[in-house]
C-alpha cells in the first residue's frame, strides 16, 4: 500500500512537472523546473498540507507549515483550499489562495493573483475556479464567485461577479465578453490589451 502512494504522488508530480514546462516558455528543462520553480515549490508542498489539514489534530501544524512556505516561496496558500491537478503557477510572488478556495483542473495563474475573500464568517468565502481557466498577472477574484471552465481573466482584472465557461474578464470590475466565432487569440490580445498577461 505505502509503495502504492508513492507511485501516485510521483506519478502527480511528473504531471506537474510536464504542464509547467508546456506553459513555460522560459524552461528549458524539467530538472530546472524541479529545482527552480517556486510555484511548483509552493503546490507540492500544499498537498501535502492539505491532508495534514484535513486531521483536526495536526491542523496547527499544517498552518505553521504553510507560513514556513509562504516565506521560503512568496506564495501562500491556505491548506484548506482544494487545487486540482496539473495545477501551475508561474513566478509565484505574491500569489495568495484563501482557505475555503477550490481550483479545477489545468489551471494556470501568474503572480500577484488572489484568490481571496470577502466576508469575515466561516463559509464559503473564496472563489471557485473552474478547469482550464488562466489568470493573469495582479488579478483579484473575490468572494465565493464561480469562474466556469475555459475562462481567461486579464491582468489586473477585479472579479466580484460569476464569469461563465469560455469568457474573457478584464477591468475594474471586470467586465464580460466572449470570444468572436474563429477568432484568433493572439490578434485578440492587440483589440483587448487587458489580457496581456
Amino acid at each position: 500500500m505505502p509503495g502504492n502512494v508513492i507511485g501516485v504522488a510521483l506519478d502527480r508530480v511528473r504531471e506537474d512537472v510536464d504542464a509547467a514546462l508546456a506553459r513555460d516558455p522560459a524552461a528549458s528543462g524539467r530538472l530546472e523546473l524541479i529545482l527552480t520553480s517556486p510555484g511548483l515549490h509552493a503546490i507540492w508542498s500544499h498537498r501535502v498540507l492539505h491532508q495534514l489539514f484535513r486531521r483536526p489534530g495536526t491542523r496547527l501544524l499544517a498552518r505553521v507549515l504553510a507560513m514556513l512556505v509562504r516565506s521560503v516561496t512568496g506564495v501562500e496558500i491556505h491548506p484548506g483550499a482544494t487545487l486540482g491537478r496539473r495545477f501551475f503557477i508561474d513566478h509565484g510572488m505574491g500569489v495568495v489562495i484563501g482557505e475555503t478556495a477550490e481550483v479545477g483542473d489545468d489551471v494556470m495563474l501568474y503572480h500577484g493573483v488572489t484568490l481571496g475573500g470577502r466576508s469575515m464568517e466561516q463559509v464559503k468565502r473564496h472563489p471557485t475556479v473552474g478547469s482550464r481557466v488562466t489568470i493573469g498577472a495582479g488579478a483579484r477574484i473575490l468572494g465565493p464567485v464561480l469562474i466556469g471552465d475555459d475562462v481567461q481573466i486579464g491582468a489586473n482584472s477585479v472579479v466580484v461577479r460569476d464569469v461563465p465557461a469560455g469568457a474573457v474578464a478584464t477591468g475594474i470590475p471586470a467586465t464580460i465578453r466572449f470570444p468572436k466565432a474563429g477568432e484568433d487569440p493572439y490578434e485578440a490580445l492587440f483589440r483587448d490589451p487587458a489580457i496581456f498577461i
